[in-house]
């Protein structure tokens, strides 16, 4: 009798001890897929200051553009020919950029499913909260993707539309009035993402403070690039 009871205690430890590993393994693949999120953006923060510099390289040869005469069309031609060309690398950035985020979403959705595992209501409930504006986050950064591609194609149109020596001055006009309308959709989806960023790092320090998780933090994930001044 004395040994069955034995037996049963054993078990329930068992149980106990499973359970709390099982805990704290859930835990560390949570911030396994966290930390992988954040170095799977690595390569969208290596290109920012690419990206600012070929922003000011283009508006440079913009302002000679604006600055020449129609005497000097041939000088107009090549200037814009090379701003063409400074959009088209800037365009290359911008793909690589995506593609990091989306690497990063790809790794950090890996959490959903987990965080169902966490048996403390508060740390699942502040889990669940990171997770959506992170979700959000990611949101985003795709309205911003989507406003800064068709801000660079409107440029692309008006390089070209220069090169046209018959070209009225009020379709110029028009053009440079949608470039500055666009940009400055960029511009505000950019500060959504960056109050997106800084909510999701409050948040993730907070998940990490209350699952007991011993972290250093070095630096915050950078902001994304400033938006663009319109022409």
């Amino acid at each position: 009798m004395i040994r069955k009871k034995a037996i049963v205690i054993l078990a329930i430890l068992c149980i106990i001890l499973l359970s709390a590993c099982t805990g704290a393994s859930t835990k560390d693949e949570i911030y396994d897929h966290l930390e992988k999120a954040v170095t799977l953006e690595d390569a969208f923060e290596k290109q920012q200051d690419s990206i600012v510099e070929l922003e000011k390289e283009e508006q440079q040869l913009y302002s000679q553009i604006i600055d020449l005469g129609m005497d000097e069309f041939d000088k107009i031609k090549q200037l814009s020919k090379q701003a063409i060309e400074s959009i088209e690398k800037r365009t290359d950035k911008i793909k690589l950029e995506k593609e990091s985020i989306d690497a990063s979403k790809e790794e950090f959705q890996e959490i959903k499913e987990l965080i169902a595992d966490l048996e403390e209501d508060k740390v699942r409930k502040k889990a669940n909260e990171m997770y959506d504006v992170m979700m959000n986050r990611y949101e985003a950064y795709e309205k911003l993707n989507n406003a800064y591609n068709n801000s660079l194609k409107l440029e692309k149109e008006l390089y070209t539309m220069l090169q046209d020596k018959d070209m009225k001055q009020e379709k110029l006009t028009d053009h440079i009035s949608n470039i500055n309308e666009s940009y400055q959709k960029v511009l505000d989806a950019n500060d959504k993402f960056n109050a997106s960023t800084t909510d999701y790092n409050a948040l993730k320090k907070e998940f990490y403070d209350l699952a007991g998780i011993d972290v250093k933090y070095e630096a915050d994930v950078p902001d994304s690039k400033g938006g663009k001044q319109g022409e």
